[in-house]
C-alpha cells in the first residue's frame, strides 16, 4: 500500500510566484517608458500588442527579425554584481543585426532565465533592457521570466532577447549593391561589446569562479583596481561598457538620402568573419592594417586582452571588434557626404578599407 502523499506547494518545489508578481510590478513603469504610439495595452496579457500603422506608407514592407543573447560576459556581470547594463548588450545585438539591412527596430520582448527571481535583481536587469530600447527608439512591448530552480543557481541567470523591425523594400540595403573601388567606413565600438568574452575570462582568470563566494568576491577587488595599461580605468569598468547601439544615427543618416550599399555590424568572428557578410561575391575587402597597429583607435581594453592572450593580429581581428562596432560601404563619391553627415550627428566616422575585385573575403592590407 502507498503512503499518502506529502503536501508540497509550487513554493516547496522552489518557485516564487509572489516574488514573480513583485518583479513585474517593479517593471512595469521602465515597460511603459519604452513606448511608441502603435503599442497597444501593455504588459501582462498573454501577447504583446503592436499596431501595423507603422507599415502603411511604405511601398513593400519588409518585416526583419533577429535574436540573440549576451553570451558569457554575464559571468563576469554575475561575479562583478553589476546588472545594471547587460540588457542593453541584449537589445544591442539583436537591433544592429537588423539595422545591417536598413530596417527600423519596432518592438522588442526579452527571456529572462533565472534560478531564483528577486524583485530588486530583475529591475535592474530589466531596466538595462528598457535603457536600451530607448536608445533604439523600438518598445519593449513583452517577455518572460523564468525560474529555474534546481536547474540554475540561485544567482544564476541568463538573457535571450528578440526584435522584429521594418524596411521598405525599395530601400532594403543589400550587399549585391557592393562594388570593387567602394570604400568602408566605420564607426567605432564602446570596447568588446558583447563578443569574445570565454577568451576574456580565460585571460582575467575568472573561469571556474562562483560568483557570491569569497573567491569571487577578492577577484572583483581585483578587477576594481584602475589600471595604467587602461589608462587608469579598472577591467571592471572596461569589461562591462554595454554594447553600443548605432540605430538612431544610421536611420538618420538613411533617411536623409546618404547612398549606402551595406553595412555589416560586427559581433563574434570580428571584423574577418562580419565585414564578409556585407560584401558581393566577386569582391573583397581590404581592411587598413600596418602590422598589429590599426588604421584607427583600438580600444585599450581590447588591446591589453589581446597582448595578454597572445592573439596575432590575424587572430585579433577574427575574434574582437577591435573598435569598429559597425562599417558603412559606399561608392567613393559618396564618402565624403556620408562622413560629414554622420559627423552633424555626433558620430566619429573613420576609414577602414576599401573593396577590390575578389571572391567575397576580407583581406588586410599587411598580408602577406
Amino acid at each position: 500500500m502507498s503512503e499518502t502523499p506529502k503536501h508540497v506547494t509550487y513554493e516547496d518545489a522552489g518557485v516564487d510566484t509572489a516574488e514573480g508578481g513583485r518583479a513585474v510590478d517593479a517593471i512595469k513603469q521602465m515597460v511603459a517608458s519604452t513606448n511608441r504610439p502603435e503599442v497597444i495595452g501593455g504588459i501582462g496579457g498573454f501577447g504583446g500588442l503592436f499596431s501595423a500603422a507603422a507599415l502603411k506608407d511604405m511601398d513593400d514592407p519588409v518585416l526583419i527579425s533577429g535574436t540573440d543573447g549576451v553570451g558569457t560576459k554575464l559571468v563576469l556581470a554575475q561575479i562583478l554584481d553589476r546588472h545594471e547594463t547587460v540588457g542593453q548588450d541584449l537589445v544591442a545585438m539583436c537591433v544592429n543585426d537588423i539595422l545591417a539591412s536598413g530596417a527600423e527596430p519596432l518592438f522588442f520582448l526579452d527571456y529572462i532565465a533565472i534560478g531564483h527571481i528577486e524583485a530588486d535583481h530583475m529591475a535592474k536587469i530589466v531596466k538595462g533592457v528598457a535603457d536600451g530600447c530607448k536608445l533604439a527608439g523600438c518598445a519593449l512591448v513583452g517577455g518572460e521570466m523564468a525560474e529555474h530552480p534546481g536547474v540554475m543557481r540561485p544567482d544564476d541567470y541568463d538573457l535571450a532577447g528578440f526584435t522584429v523591425g521594418v524596411v521598405d523594400r525599395p530601400k532594403m540595403l543589400d550587399p549585391a549593391n557592393v562594388c570593387a573601388g567602394d570604400v568602408i567606413i566605420g564607426l567605432p565600438s564602446t570596447g568588446v561589446h558583447s563578443n569574445g568574452y570565454s577568451l576574456v575570462r580565460k585571460v582575467i582568470g575568472v573561469d571556474g569562479i562562483v560568483p557570491g563566494t569569497p573567491e569571487a568576491a577578492a577577484k572583483k577587488a581585483e578587477l576594481e583596481q584602475p589600471l595604467a595599461e587602461l589608462g587608469g580605468a579598472t577591467l571592471a569598468d572596461a569589461l562591462l561598457e554595454p554594447t553600443r547601439i548605432y540605430v538612431k544615427p544610421v536611420l538618420e543618416l538613411l533617411r536623409g538620402g546618404a547612398k549606402v550599399h551595406a553595412i555589416a555590424h560586427i559581433t563574434g568572428g570580428g571584423i574577418t568573419e562580419n565585414l564578409n557578410r556585407a560584401l558581393a561575391p566577386d569582391v573583397d575587402a581590404v581592411v587598413t592594417r600596418d602590422g598589429a597597429a590599426m588604421g584607427w583607435d583600438v580600444p585599450p581594453v581590447i588591446t591589453y586582452i589581446a597582448e595578454h592572450a597572445g592573439l596575432t593580429p590575424a587572430e585579433a581581428c577574427k575574434t574582437f571588434n577591435m573598435g569598429v562596432g559597425m562599417c558603412i560601404i559606399c561608392a567613393p563619391e559618396d564618402e565624403a557626404s556620408i562622413t560629414s553627415a554622420l559627423e552633424a550627428l555626433d558620430e566619429h566616422p573613420f576609414r577602414v578599407g576599401t573593396c577590390v575585385p575578389g571572391s567575397g573575403e576580407v583581406r588586410y592590407s599587411d598580408d602577406r
